[in-house]
């Protein structure tokens, strides 16, 4: 399955971990939906940027989850291999 690193450009002002943790959350309930599994993120919150891993069958799939559970969509989304 592909592996894809979704990049959030512009968090939402005031956006807490805790809040982070929750959209997080609410991805993993809604990611079987789209057969796609939401594997990492990280956040740099003092810059606004978030990023996700996450192995979907496409980029619109990923897509998908945030859209449907909260809103928070990524400003890019890039298909990546993981090195060794």
């Amino acid at each position: 399955m592909p592996l894809y690193l979704d990049i959030h450009e512009q968090a939402p002002e005031g956006l807490t971990l805790e809040a982070l943790e929750q959209a997080h959350r609410i991805d993993l309930q809604n990611q079987d939906r789209h057969g796609v599994t939401f594997k990492q993120y990280w956040a740099d919150l003092t810059v606004g940027k978030v990023f996700c891993l996450v192995e979907a069958p496409s980029a619109e799939a990923a897509a998908a989850v945030h859209r449907e559970g909260h809103g928070l969509l990524a400003n890019r989304i890039y298909e990546v291999v993981e090195g060794h």
